[in-house]
């Protein structure tokens, strides 16, 4: 009986914490949300204030979807939005195709110059993206990778030594027989590959997508050195929205801000059982 109480008294308070974690990573978007609806002049005077239509003796805080309509003009928001699904889309495919198959080559074939590459990766995801940033803009220049289309091949060497280094933890936890079954029945290795490893890796690769699309969706700094202003991002956009003097359009800024949040949180939402499934292998056969 005593170990019944003291159980529900655990997962009530486990509960409540976690309750209170959930309230303190939303308040932040309920406010950019709330915010995104009022007129720029209240943003600063009543942040925390629900949007209001006003009556006789107040004032009309609500401002409708005239924040939206203008960020979108500003800063050619739709456009911004091509150049970011754009990147993101592609440096995310080409991470998870590059550093599933190099985890899987370095994880089954057991060699120095792979654990040497393997350390390599690791040792990749301890730099400071602050050291290399001057060197690696110039380089991009000089080789032509100024682009969108060079800026994913970028994205894909910064990003491959946490999603080789996830991917090659969850291959050693699959069973080398399976592979070698399907070797006997007369597959050769890319066959193995695409029909026995990658299925296996669909939960994981999820988890690992998602992470890299939060990074490269909401990147400022990498863009904004690699590509500039010719070929402006969402984040890199948004900042257009900062007048002279230091002016800003607060109303326009939040609602840009909540456009720009809305497709990861949709991505979030529709694959969050896999991404939980995904975390509980890794976690349980790592």
């Amino acid at each position: 009986m005593r170990n019944d109480i003291k159980g529900n008294t655990s997962k009530k308070m486990i509960f409540v914490l976690l309750l209170l974690g959930a309230l303190y990573v939303l308040f932040p978007i309920v406010i950019v949300l709330m915010n995104s609806f009022k007129g720029k002049l209240f943003i600063s005077t009543a942040p925390f204030s629900l949007p209001s239509l006003g009556g006789e003796n107040s004032d009309k805080t609500f401002a409708g979807l005239s924040n939206y309509i203008n960020g979108i003009k500003k800063i050619k928001f739709f456009q911004a939005f091509g150049y970011s699904l754009w990147i993101t889309i592609g440096s995310v495919a080409g991470i998870l195709i590059c550093s599933s198959m190099l985890a899987w080559f370095i994880t089954r074939v057991k060699n120095k110059f792979n654990s040497i590459v393997y350390y390599m990766l690791v040792f990749s995801m301890i730099v400071p993206f602050q050291m290399v940033m001057y060197t690696m803009s110039k380089m991009a220049n000089v080789l032509g990778l100024d682009n969108p289309v060079g800026i994913i091949v970028i994205y894909i060497g910064f990003g491959c030594g946490m999603a080789t280094f996830m991917f090659a933890g969850f291959i050693k936890s699959i069973p080398l027989a399976m592979e070698e079954a399907a070797m006997i029945d007369g597959a050769n290795p890319p066959q193995i590959f695409l029909h026995v490893v990658i299925p296996m890796l669909k939960s994981q690769a999820i988890t690992i997508g998602i992470l890299e699309i939060m990074w490269v969706w909401n990147d400022y700094l990498l863009p904004y050195l690699t590509i500039g202003t010719d070929y402006k991002t969402i984040p890199i956009a948004i900042q257009y929205l900062r007048g002279g003097y230091g002016a800003v359009d607060m109303g326009a800024m939040m609602a840009m801000l909540m456009l720009a949040m809305l497709p990861v949180i949709i991505f979030y939402l529709a694959c969050q059982k896999h991404i939980i499934k995904g975390v509980l292998a890794g976690a349980v056969k790592g």
